[in-house]
């Protein structure tokens, strides 16, 4: 069928020809291009199913754990067009589609374990840690990836039992890919000298996490990916709803909020499909969650992105894989709820010499980065200019590092503005309120809303004398009451 597929393609290219042939003159040179990309079709169709002849030295590189995002970014995502979604049959176990889309998707893949087993702890840690009007924004949907059909029956029932009221609901889906679309597990590449069964082991876990993303694609705005075998914080989804919104306008492929495997990582539901089909692609190559660095290096988000406190946590003590320990914890974790700021959108300035790319933009997020300026001067400031006007209960501005715990603003204040205005130099406030001065580099206040009459504009920090230290803004947090009717 490819190879009459192809032929196809070179014949409508030589119908087109005949057509042309009252031209003058006819160009060799164009008549063997064509040629060429006709047997480029064919190459393509009767070699490899998944991979293109030009990604073969990515796999190459991604073998040896070398790849180089840049080069490849081009042709992965317009010559690689993998947007559509991989024809596989599911079979739902529990649950039923889903009536309508949903903000977020949690999946989490299950294989029998050879000792313990947390996949019930796990679902049940999701639910109790989200409030009754969270519920009703997340789908969570269970695969289980095990061909022991008595394992998944008994499985099914155990999930069926305890959680009937969330499948009713149709909050919860679990799912099974039989064996038969499965590519073939044995006799794979042994890199970095990892035994067979291991081989086996984590490029079955690829395939696994391919045809869940695959099936998820569709289901609601974002999707995060779990373990069977983690602990979730008190109302994590207000806490990654608020991360990104504070990341709007800004590119990103996957936000972290864990640092361990592949627990608590987030996209962009439209980017599934190339994921899912990126897996499949390496799935023998490297374990999962060294490919996910490469995916997002591919779509050219070079750095990670990630958040604190982590909202997950490891709770497994045996491992999946031949029930070996697995003692790991992110220490970042924090169980009960935590304030995460609203950090609403905003263009950020600075007339302090910066230093390198530690620009101002660094100190308004909430991932492990800072703006860094040089010894600032007296009337020196760090603005910030609010798209929205916007009510505003607490700041809070922390400088310095562990490191350079000398970095820190000595002598500065903290002022809010309003009435903006535009100039040649951008936006800004034509009036000011000073809320407080900085004690011991760090700055914090609530009830602003109860203290600032008006609707806040601007924020900015002014340092109030010179210092010879450098100054670092770790990180600016705002949290908002209420956005003012416009």
């Amino acid at each position: 069928v490819t190879v009459l597929y192809a032929f196809l393609h070179m014949r409508r290219s030589l119908k087109y020809f005949d057509k042309m042939r009252y031209l003058r003159k006819r160009s060799a040179v164009s008549f063997l291009g064509i040629l060429v990309i006709c047997l480029l079709f064919m190459n393509l169709y009767i070699e490899d199913g998944y991979v293109l002849e030009g990604d073969k030295q990515l796999i190459k590189e991604t073998a040896t754990h070398q790849l180089n995002p840049e080069r490849y970014v081009h042709n992965f995502k317009d010559l690689s067009n993998f947007s559509g979604s991989i024809n596989i049959s599911y079979r739902y176990l529990a649950g039923t589609p889903l009536p309508r889309k949903r903000y977020l998707t949690i999946g989490l893949s299950s294989v029998k374990r050879k000792k313990g087993n947390y996949l019930l702890e796990t679902i049940k840690s999701i639910f109790e840690q989200s409030s009754y009007e969270e519920l009703k924004e997340i789908a969570v949907v269970v695969q289980l990836a095990d061909f022991d059909s008595a394992w998944c029956e008994g499985m099914v029932q155990d999930i069926s039992q305890k959680f009937a009221h969330h499948i009713i609901a149709g909050r919860l889906i679990v799912i099974h890919v039989p064996l038969e679309y499965y590519p073939v597990l044995d006799g794979l590449k042994r890199n970095y000298n990892d035994p067979e069964d291991r081989v086996k082991f984590r490029s079955k876990q690829n395939v696994d996490y391919a045809f869940l993303l695959n099936f998820c694609a569709n289901l609601s705005d974002y999707y995060v990916m779990l373990e069977d075998d983690v602990r979730c914080s008190k109302n994590f989804l207000t806490a990654v709803k608020k991360v990104i919104t504070s990341r709007e306008g800004s590119y990103w492929v996957t936000l972290e909020f864990s640092k361990l495997g592949y627990i608590g990582k987030l996209y962009h539901s439209h980017d599934l499909p190339r994921l899912a089909h990126f897996l499949l692609m390496f799935y023998q190559e490297m374990p999962c969650d060294w490919l996910l660095i490469h995916f997002r290096g591919l779509l050219a988000q070079k750095e990670v992105i990630r958040f604190k406190p982590s909202l997950f946590q490891h709770m497994g003590y045996y491992s999946s894989y031949k029930g070996a320990e697995n003692k790991l914890k992110d220490d970042d974790f924090e169980e009960e709820s935590f304030d995460i700021p609203d950090n609403p959108p905003a263009n950020l300035h600075t007339n302090m010499n910066v230093f390198e790319n530690y620009e101002a933009s660094k100190a308004y997020s909430s991932i492990d980065e800072y703006f860094w300026g040089k010894a600032p001067s007296t009337g020196d400031f760090y603005g910030i200019v609010f798209e929205k006007p916007i009510k505003i209960s607490k700041i809070k501005v922390v400088t310095g590092t562990e490191d350079r715990q000398n970095d820190i603003l000595h002598h500065g204040a903290l002022e809010v503005g309003e009435k903006i205005v535009g100039s040649k130099k951008g936006r800004q406030c034509t009036t000011y309120l000073r809320l407080g001065e900085f004690r011991n580099g760090n700055f914090e206040i609530t009830d602003v809303e109860h203290k600032v009459l008006f609707d806040i504009n601007c924020m900015r920090i002014l340092v109030t004398k010179s210092q010879k230290e450098w100054l670092i803004i770790r990180s600016i947090s705002v949290w908002t009451s209420q956005t003012p009717n416009q």
